[in-house]
């Protein structure tokens, strides 16, 4: 369904009123702070991140809106103390786009969108970013934020030429791994790990593959096909532990064809 611009700033404007309402009504609306809803931001996040790899738009729909209150929140708070409100909250990000796409809003012109991400961040600088990397949040998954850098350095240039060479690091920095775990050093075998999958998520980025989302589908692969193994092993009356992993691998080989 498809509101016009008027209904759409009408429920905007029922949301905000109904904020209003529960920070002077409810009690624990009334006792929330920016820190006390910082974990369940985070955490709405992460479920509207799921709903949308499950595909499920009804989800998506409703954990956008459960994001929308938090923004909502955080702006009646800011509000309260007279540092800002949701208009500055709106005018500032409006600011932001219009000054980072000058190919829509000047005289730039671009050719992909390649060179407006690079324009992106010669811009971020231009407007006092000491580094590129300063808009990378420190609190982030250390996977997203590896892919994160990575796309960052390479808007300003500093990136391989072709996905073979980054393939060909990955191929070397995976025989460095080998020869520090036949040396038995545990801190360099923790080292070049990392530098393993620091590159493998530099390579996913060559093969435009997401890589948090391609690891997190795995996951959801795995823990499907291991519940059909527990479900089988309990037909049986059996438990995991008591059976042999040639026996488990009978199920697994079945899950997988599901």
């Amino acid at each position: 369904m498809k509101y016009s611009r008027e209904a759409q700033l009408k429920a905007i404007d029922r949301l905000l009123t109904i904020m209003d309402e529960l920070r002077v009504g409810c009690p624990w609306d009334k006792k929330q702070t920016m820190e006390s809803l910082r974990h369940l931001t985070i955490e709405e996040t992460y479920e509207l991140g799921d709903a949308i790899l499950d595909n499920d738009l009804e989800e998506v729909k409703k954990e956008l809106g459960d994001l929308l209150l938090h923004i909502v929140f955080y702006a009646k708070i800011g509000s309260e103390t007279q540092d800002f409100d949701i208009a500055d909250v709106a005018n500032s990000i409006s600011e932001k786009l219009i000054s980072r796409h000058p190919h829509i809003y000047g005289d730039i012109d671009v050719a992909n969108a390649d060179e407006v991400a690079t324009n992106w961040e010669k811009l971020k600088l231009k407007e006092g970013k000491k580094s590129v990397l300063e808009g990378v949040p420190r609190s982030l998954p250390a996977l997203v934020k590896a892919s994160r850098i990575q796309d960052k350095v390479a808007g300003v240039g500093f990136d391989w030429e072709e996905p073979q060479q980054v393939f060909e690091k990955v191929q070397e920095e995976l025989e460095e791994l080998q020869h520090e775990v036949n040396e038995n050093n545990q801190e360099k075998i923790e080292a070049e790990f990392g530098d393993v999958l620091f590159s493998m998520i530099n390579y996913a980025r060559f093969l435009k593959v997401d890589p948090e989302s391609a690891l997190e589908r795995t996951n959801k692969k795995f823990i499907k096909r291991f519940q059909y193994l527990e479900g089988k092993a309990k037909e049986l009356n059996k438990d995991l532990s008591d059976m042999t992993l040639k026996e488990m691998d009978i199920f697994w080989e079945e899950a997988k064809q599901l």
